[in-house]
C-alpha cells in the first residue's frame, strides 16, 4: 500500500509533485494507493502496471479531473464529493464518487464506468462517445444532473436514477441532449423538455436487462444497496435516443418526391432522358459499391522491394523472410537456389551485396544481413528435375554467367553441356578470385551441386570456329558466356615491361607460385586491382602500391584488407610511362618498383564466332545482343562479360535472362518479355511502424525476419483487417497455406485507411475507375 498525505503542516504538495510520486510508485510495482489529497487534480490516470496487475486508488478531497484519461485495469474510489471533470476522457477505468460530482462528469468518456453517488453538475455526459472496437462507456448517476446534460453525446449509455430529486422539474436539467447523435440516456423521474430530434420511449426488454445487470454493481460501489427495490420499478423510467437518419427524413404520406415530379410531372422520363437513364437517386459523398469515389487494391508483390530491385540476380529476400516468419526455414533457404547456384560463393562471400545497400531497414538502423542469409543456402542439396525434355543446350563458358544459365535450364529438364577451355570449371571464381576471399572447398561443393542437377562439364575444350559450328549443330540452342579474359592496358611507353594481372592471378590460383618483385606497383584500384595486391603480398612482395586515375572503385572491405597488410593506394595518378625502375605519372611523380602489374579490366575473346555481319559489337570487342531476347544469331544467346564488364551478381542475373529466352526458343513458346518489376516507391512504406534498434548486436541472419520491412509484400500483420472502420476487409487463406486480403465493395467506402496503415505498402487507394453507365452510349 502506497500512502501519501499531501499536507505537511501548512505546506501543500503541488499537483505535479504528487503525480510524479504516484508514477514513481507505479514503476516500483505498487498497485494500491491511499491518497489524502488537498484539491490536486488528475489523480489516477493514465497509469498502468507493466505486469498487468490492477491499480486501485482510495482518494479523499480530490480536485478537478480525478481519473482523467483513466486506463483499463484501474479503479478509483473517491470518498465524499469531487470537483469538475470526473472521468474526463475516461478510456476504461472504473471511477466511483460516493458523493456529488461537479460539472462535466464523464465529459468525452470513451470507455469504462463512472459511478456517481449523488448529483452531477452542468454538461455531465457531454461528448461521450463509443469506439465499436471496445466496450461502450457507462455513466451512472444516483440523483440528477445540471442543465445541458449529455450535450453532443455520440455513444455509450448514461443512467440517471432520479433518487431524492422530487423538488426538480427535470432530473436532466434544462435543455438536455442538445446535439446528441448517438448513445442512450435512461432517466427515472420527470423530464421537462428535449430537442425535436430526440425520441423518448418506454423501456424494452433489452433496456431492462441492461439496467438490471448494472444496478447491483452501481449500488454496491456507492454503498447504497438498500435502494434497489425503489429503483427497480421500470415503469418509472424513460429512454432517450437520437432519431435515426430514416426517421429524420421520413416523408409525409401522399407527398410527391422530387424524383416523381421530374419523371412524371415535369418531363416524362426526365429532361435529359434522351441521353441519360438517370434514376435520380441521391448518393452521399461517402458511398459504397459503384458510387465510391475511391477504391482500394491489394497489390501484394506488384512492386519489387528495394533489396530485390537492387540485386541483379533478382533474389526476393523479403519472400525468404516471409517463409521464415511462417516457420518454413528450409523453404526459405531453398528459395535462393531458384535464382542462383552460388549462394555461398557469390552472395555469401564475394558479392558486394547491393541488396543491402538498397535495404529499407538500413535507413532505420542496420540493413538486413542478406549476404549471410545467402550463405546459409550454400550446402543445401537440390534434386534433379523429375521430368526431362529432349532438348539439348550447349553453354560455351564455364564462368558465373554460363553456369547460371546452365543451372536454370537444367532444372527445367533440358540436357545442358558446359564447354570451357580451363582445366577446371568455374571461370574467374576458380581461376582469379583469391582463395582468401573464397574458400575453394565451398566453390567445389557448389560446382558439384550444379553437376548433380544434370549439367555436364567439358573442360580443356578450346572452342574455335569449327568447334563452335559443331556445338551449334549438336544442340537446339547455344549460350555464349566466355567472359573477359584478354587483359586491357593503354599504349604506355614501356608497356612491354608490364605483368598482366589476370595471368598473374590465374597462376596463383593454379598453385604455380609465380615470382614477384619486392616492390610492386599495381595499375588499377578496382576489385581486380585489390585482388592483385592481395596476391602480390601472398607471393612475397614487401611493398605494394596501387595507383588509379580516379577514386578507387573497389569495395571498402577489399581496400581495408590491402591497407591492413601495408599496401597503399595513390590517386589521382595518371600513368605516363613504365621503366625498369618504376612508374612515372604525367605530373612528374615517380613510384619506385621492380615489377609493375596492370589490372584495369579485360575484354572478351570472340574469335570462335562466325564471320557474320549480323553479329553486332561494341568497339569491336563486346557483343551487342538483341534487346528483345539477348540473341546474337538464331538460337544463339549471349550473357555476362561478353556483353559488358560487370560484377559476379550481374553475370548471374544475365545468365538467368539468357536461360529464360533460350528456354522459350527451344520449347517454341510464344514470346513473352522477361518479367521486370518496378521498384516500390519509398512513400508507400511506413517505416514509423518499425522500432529502431539502437546499438543492437545483430543475431543470426534468419532472425532478421522481425526487422525486415517486407517492402511491397504482405507480412500478414492484419493491421488493415483490424483498422477498417466498415469491416470491409477479410482474410482468405488459400489451399497452399498462402493468403490474400479482399475488400468487399458493398461495404467499402473508399476511405483509404487500409493504404494508410499498411506498413509494407501493399494496399493502394485510387480513383474509382468503373464507369457509371448512365448514358445511353453504353447501350449495346
Amino acid at each position: 500500500m502506497f500512502k501519501i498525505n499531501t499536507m505537511n503542516g501548512h505546506e501543500r504538495m503541488s499537483t505535479q509533485d504528487l503525480l510524479l510520486a504516484i508514477e514513481g510508485a507505479v514503476r516500483a510495482g505498487e498497485t494500491e494507493f491511499e491518497i489524502a489529497a488537498s484539491g490536486q487534480h488528475d489523480i489516477g490516470g493514465p497509469l498502468w502496471n507493466q505486469a498487468g496487475k490492477k491499480l486501485v486508488f482510495h482518494v479523499t478531497n480530490a480536485g478537478q479531473r480525478v481519473g482523467s484519461m483513466c486506463l483499463p485495469n484501474t479503479e478509483i474510489m473517491v470518498d465524499g464529493s469531487a470537483s469538475a471533470d470526473v472521468g474526463w476522457l475516461n478510456a476504461g477505468g472504473v471511477i466511483t464518487v460516493k458523493g456529488d460530482a461537479g460539472d462535466t462528469a464523464g465529459h468525452c468518456s470513451a470507455g469504462g464506468r463512472i459511478f456517481i453517488g449523488g448529483r452531477a453538475g452542468t454538461r455531465s455526459g457531454s461528448l461521450m462517445k463509443h469506439d465499436p472496437l471496445y466496450e461502450e462507456p457507462e455513466l451512472w448517476i444516483l440523483k440528477n444532473t445540471g442543465s445541458f446534460s449529455f450535450e453532443f453525446m455520440g455513444g455509450g449509455r448514461a443512467v440517471v436514477c432520479g433518487y431524492d430529486s422530487e423538488e426538480f422539474d427535470s432530473v436532466l436539467g434544462e435543455r438536455p441532449c442538445v446535439g446528441m447523435v448517438g448513445g442512450v440516456v435512461y432517466a427515472r423521474g420527470p423530464i421537462a423538455d428535449y430537442p425535436k430530434d430526440i425520441k423518448c420511449t418506454e423501456l424494452n426488454q433489452e433496456d431492462i436487462a441492461f439496467l438490471k445487470a448494472g444496478l447491483d454493481l452501481f449500488l454496491a460501489k456507492i454503498e447504497r444497496p438498500e435502494l434497489k427495490s425503489e429503483l427497480s420499478v421500470w415503469e418509472d423510467w424513460k429512454k432517450l435516443r437520437p432519431l435515426t437518419f430514416e426517421e429524420k427524413n421520413a416523408k409525409p404520406a401522399g407527398r410527391v418526391t422530387i424524383k416523381d415530379f421530374r419523371l412524371q410531372e415535369w418531363v416524362k422520363g426526365g429532361i435529359f432522358s434522351d441521353v441519360a437513364m438517370d434514376d435520380f437517386a441521391v448518393h452521399n459523398t461517402i458511398s459504397t459499391g459503384l458510387y465510391r469515389l475511391r477504391v482500394p487494391s491489394w497489390d501484394n508483390g506488384k512492386y519489387a522491394a528495394p533489396c530485390e530491385f537492387s540485386c541483379p540476380t533478382g533474389i526476393p529476400t523479403q519472400l525468404r523472410y516471409e517463409l521464415i516468419r511462417q516457420g518454413k526455414l528450409d523453404e526459405a533457404l531453398d528459395l535462393e537456389l531458384q535464382y542462383t547456384p552460388f549462394p555461398g560463393s557469390v552472395c555469401g562471400s564475394v558479392c558486394p551485396n547491393p541488396c543491402m545497400e538498397g535495404c529499407t531497414r538500413g535507413t532505420i538502423d542496420e540493413a538486413i544481413q542478406i549476404g549471410q542469409l545467402g550463405f546459409l543456402s550454400a550446402l543445401r542439396p537440390v534434386a534433379p528435375p523429375a521430368k526431362k525434355t529432349d532438348k539439348k543446350i550447349g553453354v560455351i563458358g564455364g564462368g558465373v554467367a554460363g553456369l547460371s544459365a546452365a543451372w536454370q535450364l537444367a532444372r527445367k529438364g533440358h540436357n545442358v553441356t558446359v564447354y570451357d577451355d580451363g582445366e577446371k570449371i568455374g571461370g574467374k571464381l576458380e581461376q582469379v578470385i583469391p582463395r582468401g576471399r573464397l574458400p575453394h572447398e565451398l566453390l567445389e561443393a557448389e560446382l558439384k551441386r550444379i553437376e548433380a542437377v544434370g549439367v555436364r562439364f567439358v573442360t580443356s575444350c578450346r572452342v574455335d570456329k569449327a568447334v563452335f559450328t559443331k556445338i551449334r549443330e549438336e544442340n537446339d540452342a547455344v549460350i555464349v558466356a566466355t567472359g573477359g579474359h584478354k587483359p586491357r592496358y593503354f599504349q604506355w611507353a614501356g608497356k612491354e615491361l608490364l605483368t598482366m594481372g589476370l595471368d598473374f592471378l590465374k597462376k596463383v590460383n593454379r598453385g604455380e607460385k609465380p615470382s614477384v618483385g619486392k616492390q610492386v606497383v599495381v595499375i588499377g584500384c578496382g576489385n581486380s586491382g585489390m585482388d592483385t595486391c592481395r596476391a602480390a603480398f601472398d607471393m612475397g612482395a614487401e611493398s605494394v602500391v596501387a595507383v588509379d586515375v580516379q577514386k578507387p572503385a573497389a569495395f571498402k572491405e577489399e581496400i581495408e584488407y590491402v591497407e591492413s597488410r601495408g599496401g597503399k593506394l595513390v590517386w589521382p595518378f595518371v600513368t605516363e610511362r613504365i621503366t625498369r625502375d618504376g612508374v612515372y605519372a604525367n605530373d612528374g611523380r615517380f613510384i619506385e618498383a621492380d615489377e609493375v602489374i596492370v589490372s584495369i579490366g579485360e575484354e572478351p575473346v570472340l574469335d570462335y564466332l562466325p564471320e557474320d555481319d549480323s553479329i553486332e559489337k561494341f568497339r569491336g570487342s563486346w557483343l551487342v545482343p538483341s534487346t528483345k531476347d539477348k540473341s546474337i544469331l538464331r538460337g544463339v544467346f549471349a550473357a555476362g562479360d561478353v556483353i559488358k564488364p560487370g560484377r559476379l551478381t550481374d553475370a548471374i542475373g544475365d545468365g538467368i535472362k539468357a536461360a529464360y529466352y533460350a528456354n522459350q526458343y527451344v520449347m517454341k513458346e510464344d514470346y513473352v518479355p522477361f518479367p521486370e518489376k518496378e521498384k516500390i516507391p519509398g512513400d508507400r512504406l511506413s517505416k514509423a511502424y518499425f522500432e529502431k534498434c539502437h546499438h543492437c548486436e545483430l543475431g543470426d541472419p534468419q532472425d532478421d525476419h522481425a526487422r525486415c520491412v517486407s517492402c511491397g509484400n504482405c507480412r500478414d500483420c492484419k493491421m488493415c483487417l483490424e483498422s477498417c472502420p466498415e469491416k470491409a476487409i477479410s482474410r482468405v487463406e488459400n489451399e497452399d497455406g498462402s493468403w490474400r486480403y479482399v475488400s468487399d465493395s458493398e461495404r467499402c467506402i473508399g476511405c483509404g485507411i487500409c493504404a494508410g496503415v499498411c506498413p509494407c505498402g501493399v494496399w493502394s487507394i485510387n480513383d474509382n475507375p468503373e464507369p457509371i453507365k448512365m448514358y445511353r452510349t453504353y447501350i449495346k
